[in-house]
């Protein structure tokens, strides 16, 4: 049997870092440039957004803290920050920064980010101007439990999705503009990476679009959003074989994170970013999110940030 693909919430501007809260079995995810964040329960399908008092910054990732019933980890371009969102409130959210990984006044923002398996927040950066995502001005950060930043990666375009494999021993990173899939040794106790290799190659695969979001699923296989290329790919990251193409009726897709009872539905994020008219035609359903039921595979869960 096919998977089934349902469009979730409102279509968005630039929808982004899905986070998957299983203890209240709700969805997190936010919309970058509306700097506002939404919640999805798929049980009852209620959807509610919320405005981050960001003064016009873009806010782009989202992470529960662990042990919190209604606190968030969240970005704001260059800070990282708190918020507290019961999920339902529509009253502005009032960020408090927890660290700055680069200067306010720096040309970059905060793109993606995601924890790893002992919930150190790792995050990466960008141009925030349109004209000069080719450059190389990014950054890739640790953010230590004891608040301090570690820039592991320079010279990075567009820092986007990670995951850690199944045994804790490979990160796996993408920068968008290396149209590809990165492996790094892992240390998981002193939160270090080496080795870095690609894995996986859009370009040798013949695969439109770039690298976005990124998630790892039961099997260690991992799920990858394909920007400008209307699909998530399923890639064997030991071997480099793409094992499945998963059609998405949104041109920009994101990113991706498995959700639901047993983590057996996929969410996805897309976007709605300059369209042309032909674009517009051939993608009504571009900028929602989607639920994807019916893969016949398991996910792994969103981790938490430990402040």
């Amino acid at each position: 049997m096919a998977p089934t693909v349902t469009p979730i919430g409102p279509a968005l501007d630039l929808g982004e870092g899905p986070y998957w809260d299983e203890e209240n079995q709700t969805l997190f995810y936010v919309d970058i440039f509306k700097h506002s964040i939404h919640s999805y329960r798929p049980q009852t399908d209620e959807h509610h957004v919320v405005e981050v008092d960001s003064e016009g910054q873009p806010v782009s990732l989202i992470v529960k803290v662990k042990g919190e019933q209604t606190k968030f980890v969240i970005s704001v371009k260059n800070s990282l920050a708190t918020v507290h969102w019961d999920g339902l409130s529509t009253k502005s959210l009032k960020p408090e920064v927890i660290v700055n990984l680069e200067g306010s006044d720096n040309p970059t923002r905060i793109n993606d980010g995601k924890c790893d398996p002992s919930n150190r927040l790792w995050a990466g950066t960008m141009s925030s101007k349109k004209e000069d995502h080719t450059k190389e001005v990014g950054s890739f950060y640790l953010l230590q439990h004891d608040k301090k930043v570690v820039k592991h990666l320079s010279n990075v375009s567009i820092s986007n999705g990670l995951a850690w494999s199944l045994d804790k021993k490979k990160m796996y990173y993408i920068d968008s503009l290396k149209y590809g899939i990165d492996s790094y040794d892992y240390d998981e106790t002193s939160g270090t990476i080496s080795n870095g290799k690609q894995v996986f190659c859009f370009k040798k695969n013949n695969i439109d679009g770039f690298p976005d979001g990124m998630t790892i699923d039961s099997e260690g296989m991992l799920w990858v959003a394909c920007f400008m290329g209307a699909r998530v790919l399923r890639i064997d990251p030991t071997t480099g074989e793409l094992k499945f193409t998963l059609q998405i009726p949104s041109y920009q897709v994101t990113s991706v994170c498995f959700g639901g009872p047993n983590l057996e539905d996929l969410y996805v994020t897309s976007a709605k970013q300059g369209f042309t008219e032909e674009l517009e035609e051939k993608y009504p359903l571009a900028g929602y999110s989607f639920k994807v039921t019916g893969l016949g595979v398991k996910g792994t869960p969103s981790v938490p940030i430990k402040l």
